[in-house]
C-alpha cells in the first residue's frame, strides 16, 4: 500500500466518521425537537424547541459561575466572596492582610464597628486568658478556655470524612464539636475532642422503639468522657417550628443504625418535643437529662417572642436558679441548614443581632446571667461577627458554615441533594474521595486558631487584654442618619 493510498484511507475514515457524528447530532436534534413540541409541562421548551432547553442548563450552572464571574465581592447571599475568602485564607494559614482601603460599606445603617482605645494593649504583653465554667453545680462541670467552637452538624447531613476532619481539627484547636441531632457516630469519637451531644425532637441515638427518650441509651452516651455537655434543641434558626429533615437518599444503613430509624426513608423530626407543652415541662426535661448524665444541660432555640424568654425566666426563678438550663444557644433567624422550607428559612425567627442582647438583658434582670452561659450562633464566620457577639453578651460563639468553608465548601447550595461537589454534604463515595480528613483537619484547626487570634487583635485595639473582656461599650452601630452611637 502506497503512502498516498494510506492517506486516502485515513481521509475517508475521517469523512465517514464526521458524517456519522453529524448525522447522529441531526437525529438527536430532531428527536429533541419532536419531544419538546409534544410535551406540555414546560412552556419554554414547547414554544422554543431545543433552544429552550438552554434556559434550564444556564439556571443550574449559574449557581456555580456567578460567584466567580459576575457577583461583586460583597453582594452575594448568604455569604459573599469577601466573607468566604477570609475563611479560606485563615484555614490555609495564609496572609489575611489587605490593601488600599476597605470595600465594606461602613456608613450603612446597622453596620457594627469597634471603638478603638487611646491606649491599646501592647502586642508584647502576655495574653490574659479566661476559663468559663458551665454547670458549676453539676456532677461534671465543663471548663473551657476557648470561645470559638463548631456548631451542630449531624452525621447524615454531612459525610463521615467531614465529621472526621471536624473532630480532628477540634482536638487540635481545643474547640468543642456539637454532634447535631443525628446521634453519636464513631467518627465523632475517634479524635477524642470535646463533644456536645444534641438531643433533637426525634431523639436520635437516645430513643427507644417508640421514639421516646431512652434513659439507658442516654446514660451510655454520658459515659463517654469526651461528651462534656448535652443540648436540647427546641428550634433552629433556619426553620423554627420545623424539625430536622434528612432526605431518604442520605439515610444509609450505618446512619439508620446510629439514629434508630429505617434505612432509605426520609428522617423527619417532629416540629417540637411532644412531652414539652410549656415552661414546666421544659424544666422537667432539663432536670431529667441532667440527673441521668450528671453533666451540664442547655437548650438551643431561635427567639421569636422575647416575652416567652421573660416568662421562662420567671418560671425558673419560681422553681429556683438550680432549675435553669446551664447554657442557652441563641440561633439566628438566618441560620443555615441542609434542608428547610423557604417560607421558614426566609421569613421566621429573630436575627441573632437582635435576639442575643435581648436574652442577655433578660437573664441579667432575673439574676440568672451567672447560672446560664450564652452561646451565639448564626452566620458568625468572620472576626467582626465573633467580636460583636462577645460584646453583646455571648460567652461562646458557634459556627457551622464557617467550618464548612474551612473544609472547602464552595457554597454550591447542594446540601439537600446528596450531590455536594466537595464531599462535605454527600454520601456519594466518589465525591467524598476528594475530602482528605487529615489534610482538612489542619485547616479546621487553623481557622479556629486564626479566628481567636484576629478577635484578640480587635480586643487589644479596644484596650482590653482578652476578647471575653469586650462589652457593649467597645462597639458602635451606624444609625439611620449615618451617625454612629454606642452599642451599649
Amino acid at each position: 500500500m502506497t503512502v498516498f493510498t494510506t492517506y486516502q484511507l485515513i481521509v475517508e475514515i475521517l469523512v465517514y466518521s464526521f458524517v456519522l457524528v453529524a448525522g447522529l447530532c441531526v437525529l438527536s436534534i430532531i428527536w429533541m425537537y419532536i419531544g419538546d413540541k409534544l410535551q406540555t409541562k414546560q412552556a419554554i421548551r414547547h414554544n422554543f424547541p431545543v433552544i429552550g432547553r438552554l434556559r434550564y442548563t444556564f439556571e443550574h450552572w449559574g449557581t456555580f459561575f456567578r460567584p466567580y464571574f459576575f457577583a461583586q465581592d460583597r453582594e452575594e447571599m448568604p455569604f459573599n466572596r469577601a466573607q468566604r475568602t477570609w475563611v479560606y485564607r485563615a484555614a490555609k494559614n495564609l496572609d489575611s492582610t489587605t490593601a488600599f482601603g476597605s470595600s465594606r460599606n461602613l456608613s450603612s445603617p446597622g453596620t457594627i464597628f469597634f471603638a478603638n482605645g487611646l491606649y491599646p494593649v501592647l502586642d508584647s504583653e502576655p495574653s490574659q486568658h479566661t476559663t468559663v465554667t458551665v454547670g458549676s453545680e453539676t456532677q461534671h462541670p465543663y471548663h473551657c478556655e476557648h470561645f470559638f467552637h463548631i456548631s451542630a452538624m449531624s452525621y447524615g447531613a454531612i459525610s463521615s470524612p467531614a465529621v472526621k476532619a471536624l473532630s480532628r481539627g477540634a482536638k487540635i484547636a481545643g474547640s468543642w464539636l456539637n454532634t447535631g441531632e443525628g446521634g453519636l457516630s464513631p467518627y465523632h469519637l475517634e479524635s477524642g475532642c470535646d463533644l456536645i451531644f444534641q438531643i433533637g425532637t426525634g431523639k436520635f441515638g437516645v430513643r427507644d422503639e417508640n421514639g421516646n427518650l431512652c434513659e439507658k441509651k442516654l446514660a451510655e452516651i454520658a459515659a463517654h468522657p469526651t461528651v462534656k455537655m448535652f443540648e436540647i434543641k427546641l428550634s433552629q434558626g433556619a426553620k423554627p417550628g420545623k424539625g430536622g429533615i434528612l432526605p431518604a437518599a442520605k439515610v444509609t444503613e450505618e446512619i439508620s443504625l446510629i439514629r434508630g430509624i429505617p434505612q432509605g426513608h426520609a428522617s423527619i423530626s417532629p416540629n417540637r418535643f411532644s412531652e414539652i407543652e410549656g415552661h414546666e415541662d421544659l424544666l422537667n426535661l432539663i432536670d431529667r437529662v441532667r440527673n441521668i448524665t450528671g453533666k451540664p444541660v442547655g437548650i438551643k432555640l431561635c427567639v421569636g417572642n422575647p416575652a416567652e424568654i421573660e416568662s421562662l425566666c420567671e418560671a425558673i426563678t419560681k422553681r429556683g436558679p438550680q432549675s435553669a438550663p446551664n447554657f442557652m444557644t441563641i440561633d439566628s433567624g438566618d441560620g443555615g441548614t441542609g434542608a428547610a422550607p423557604m417560607s421558614l428559612i426566609d421569613n421566621v425567627g429573630m436575627l441573632v443581632y437582635e435576639s442575643l442582647p435581648l436574652v442577655a438583658d433578660i437573664l441579667t434582670r432575673h439574676g440568672l446571667r451567672e447560672n446560664v452561659k450564652l452561646i451565639a450562633s448564626g452566620k458568625l464566620i468572620n472576626p467582626v461577627d465573633v467580636a460583636w457577639a462577645l460584646c453583646a453578651g455571648a460567652d461562646f460563639v458557634n459556627s457551622a458554615r464557617g467550618f464548612m468553608f474551612s473544609l472547602g465548601c464552595i457554597q454550591a447550595m447542594q446540601c439537600n441533594k446528596n450531590t455536594c461537589p466537595t464531599g462535605i454534604a454527600t454520601h456519594n463515595k466518589r465525591l467524598q474521595a476528594g475530602l482528605n480528613p487529615i489534610d482538612k483537619s489542619q485547616r479546621v484547626a487553623q481557622y479556629a486558631q486564626n479566628m481567636e487570634k484576629e478577635v484578640e487583635t480587635i480586643a487589644h485595639s479596644c484596650g482590653v487584654k482578652h476578647p471575653r473582656l469586650l462589652n457593649r461599650h467597645h462597639a458602635r452601630v451606624i444609625t439611620s442618619n449615618g451617625r454612629s452611637k454606642p452599642y451599649a
